[in-house]
């Protein structure tokens, strides 16, 4: 006994390793960001598929051709099949400089069928504070196709009312991010975790001593030097420092539409015992025929004829013990059978009976 205890002493003690991430797949510097642009504008060029004379489409052709000099005549309701009304999106990335390129994307708001094979007109995006920060124009290219034959019939592949338009815009305006000049730069996590954020700022500091420091659970104030290359050189050696990030707190997340059902596994569970059983009722209905007796004037008539029966299936109770994990609990609940309707109402009457140490979402 005093041998195999030395050598189980002597053992090497076997650790999982210490997962780690990089600060920058944790968070990002406040600021440095990209930026939504929207605008309306106009597709032409199309082969019959157009909104043909909706009215703020006419409108919007009016401004179109005015700016070229062409003034249609007051109470013309021109027919514009070949045109179609959409709304443009982009984004506007961090640091983008005036000159640059962006992709957009170009979706109809109106009844157009499809704008394959269109081209739009030049169009300004704008911020969300109303100011002008690209123009776009471009051929589009879209992936979906529309059909429609002289009976009626309809043959549609994906979405044709949707395209895009490579490096379609050019920007105007940059965005001031103030990094370089700023006192201050903030570091805001993605998640909120005060454990997280501590150790990030603890990693920081290691790393570039009195640096960082907490300002709540997302946010970070860091004092970094002036000067674009400094800062940004510092910036860069940052987002580049590994962090062992805490665990994540127990959820259950369950998706409500779809009977999506997902356990990490910091899900523990208290001593309980889970009884699942199904209670299946059949009725069977075998409709007769009865006919009447010789000579008796009566007449043919169907008789209704049921049989019900009740059975109990899948009596099985499943105990855990304290301290359960997730593999437990998905080995018991496999064993049991359940479905994902039935595993929710099993999750929730763990959680009233305060056996399920998690927080459940129900998305």
């Amino acid at each position: 006994m005093l041998a195999l205890t030395l050598a189980m002493a002597a053992a090497p003690i076997l650790t999982q390793p210490v997962r780690a991430e990089r600060v920058r797949d944790l968070g990002g510097f406040q600021g440095v960001r990209s930026n939504q642009l929207t605008g309306y504008g106009i597709i032409v060029g199309l082969p019959g598929t157009g909104d043909d004379n909706l009215e703020y489409l006419t409108q919007a052709m009016r401004g179109v051709s005015g700016r070229l000099g062409v003034q249609l005549p007051p109470g013309v309701a021109p027919g514009l099949k070949n045109a179609a009304a959409v709304m443009i999106t982009a984004d506007l990335p961090a640091f983008a400089k005036p000159g640059q390129r962006i992709d957009v994307t170009v979706s109809t708001i109106g009844k157009a069928k499809s704008l394959r094979g269109g081209a739009l007109v030049l169009a300004p995006l704008y911020g969300a504070d109303g100011q002008i920060y690209a123009m776009a124009q471009g051929n589009l290219a879209v992936g979906g196709l529309g059909i429609t034959a002289k009976d009626g019939s309809q043959l549609t592949v994906n979405v044709p009312t949707v395209g895009r338009i490579a490096e379609g815009a050019s920007v105007e305006r940059a965005v001031a991010t103030g990094f370089d000049s700023a006192a201050i730069l903030r570091w805001n996590l993605f998640d909120a975790d005060f454990l997280n954020a501590a150790r990030v700022r603890d990693a920081i500091n290691r790393r570039f001593p009195g640096t960082a420091s907490v300002e709540d659970g997302v946010t970070l104030a860091l004092r970094l030097p002036e000067g674009s290359d400094a800062r940004a050189s510092a910036m860069a050696a940052i987002e580049t420092i590994e962090v062992s990030p805490a665990d994540a707190a127990a959820k259950v997340i369950v998706n409500s539409r779809t009977g999506t059902v997902v356990i990490n596994s910091a899900v523990r569970l208290s001593p309980a015992a889970i009884s699942h059983g199904k209670l299946v009722v059949r009725i069977d209905e075998k409709p007769r025929v009865s006919q009447p007796g010789p000579f008796s004037n009566g007449q043919t008539a169907v008789v209704p004829s049921s049989q019900i029966s009740a059975s109990e299936e899948g009596s099985h109770v499943a105990l855990f013990k304290p301290g359960a994990s997730l593999s437990s609990l998905v080995n018991a609940l496999n064993k049991l059978g359940v479905s994902p309707s039935d595993l929710v109402a099993i999750l929730e009457a763990l959680k009233q009976a305060g056996a399920l140490k998690a927080e459940m979402v129900v998305i």
